[in-house]
């Protein structure tokens, strides 16, 4: 995949990643085993064992005698170091390094990637400092989507949707574009989206409800292509809904949700479990709809409210270069 080439991506925040537990991650048509040691250490490998292509993903992790962690192949239990050499059996010789690590950069929980591609755009700030106010509720919504990346960011910039996707869940009356700036690969919506009032069912069924008001005003922080943030305020709760995208390869799509909260009011905190299911609810709804459209046919209808798929568009077309003028509605 040569699009998109050079932005950073965040494979996983640390809590995905249980102790000597591999797992696979695709980034950019390419398959990776993605490991954590006892000691935090994070490490990436291609996850094709050099020997017969077996996944290594489906190995296990272990502790060599020199103290760091390796990841053996399931099929013949090679052993691999984090910089990809093994020691052949029979031989007491490391060999060369037969596995190009993945570079990753760790800062604290978050683990970025550039897929091995020069940087372009930096890795941004705001999730650390998101993290060092908020209180992590955890993650949601994690999806591998059978769908192509423009695809998917054009549903997540779609301010339209609402009323069709996710019509049952929130019941938006309307969608109101107060303010669309556009600073170029990052950019801020301002919505306003009155809804109709949910019924007791409806509360009972799904208490989150409790913390949405009869009118959403969404601001939402656009970090393009990566990342999509959603910071909503409510007299119950601060609110900060991280949403992030991965292109794993040409037709195939990853998102996941990092939540943080600041609770103003004790009854807050009683709906963290709530939250996570409300999300991941709105992402499965999501992932459906992606599943079910037809990527390539012509555009014949425009909507209002596309301003945010107009940002979408533009960038992808010229990346890393910013579209000239920014416009800002």
């Amino acid at each position: 995949m040569k699009q998109l080439q050079g932005a950073p991506w965040l494979l996983a925040h640390r809590s995905m990643l249980k102790p000597n537990r591999p797992v696979k991650i695709s980034l950019l048509g390419n398959d990776y085993v993605l490991w954590q040691d006892r000691q935090g250490q994070i490490s990436a490998l291609p996850n094709a064992c050099p020997h017969m292509g077996a996944m290594l993903s489906e190995g296990w992790c272990v502790t060599q005698s020199n103290g760091n962690s390796a990841i053996a192949c399931p099929f013949h239990a090679l052993e691999f170091d984090r910089s990809g050499c093994t020691v052949i059996p029979g031989s007491n010789n490391q060999t060369k390094s037969l596995l190009q690590p993945l570079e990753l950069f760790v800062e604290g929980n978050f683990i970025w990637s550039y897929g091995g591609h020069e940087p372009k755009i930096p890795i941004p700030s705001i999730m650390n400092e998101i993290a060092a106010e908020y209180e992590f509720i955890g993650v949601t919504g994690e999806r591998s989507i059978p769908t192509d990346f423009l695809s998917l960011l054009l549903n997540m910039h779609d301010y339209n949707h609402q009323n069709g996707t996710h019509r049952e869940l929130f019941e938006i009356e309307e969608v109101q574009v107060k303010q669309f700036i556009d600073e170029g690969l990052h950019s801020h919506a301002y919505l306003s989206q009155p809804r109709k009032q949910p019924s007791w069912r409806d509360i009972l069924k799904n208490p989150a409800q409790l913390a949405l008001p009869k009118v959403l005003e969404a601001h939402l922080e656009n970090f393009f292509p990566f990342m999509g943030l959603m910071h909503g305020e409510d007299k119950l709760l601060s609110l900060k809904e991280c949403h992030f995208y991965v292109p794993e390869a040409d037709r195939r799509s990853r998102v996941f949700v990092l939540m943080y909260m600041k609770a103003h009011l004790a009854i807050a905190r009683l709906l963290k479990g709530n939250l996570l299911k409300l999300i991941d609810v709105v992402v499965e709804q999501d992932a459906k709809i992606l599943g079910k459209i037809y990527a390539n046919t012509p555009q014949k209808i425009k909507l209002n409210n596309e301003v945010g798929m107009d940002w979408v568009k533009r960038n992808f077309e010229s990346f890393p270069a910013a579209v000239e003028p920014n416009l800002s509605r």
